[in-house]
């Protein structure tokens, strides 16, 4: 799972259009793909942003296309 340097899923509905900005956790190879959909979280005591949540990040190019 991703981290999502985002204080808020509205703040990353917001940024539909825009590369994801993330934080890699994997510890076994890379999980951001440009194109697909991604699982993601926020977590306020690594981020220090925001609260708590978690979505679907459809991706395609590169580019945030959906949030859910």
């Amino acid at each position: 799972m991703l981290i999502a340097n985002y204080p808020s899923k509205k703040n990353c509905k917001e940024n539909i259009g825009k590369p994801l900005n993330y934080i890699e956790t994997s510890l076994f190879g890379v999980e951001y793909k440009p194109n697909g959909i991604l699982t993601v979280a926020n977590r306020p005591h690594i981020t220090n942003k925001g609260r708590e949540w978690f979505g679907n990040i459809t991706m395609e190019n590169g580019l945030i296309k959906n949030v859910k």
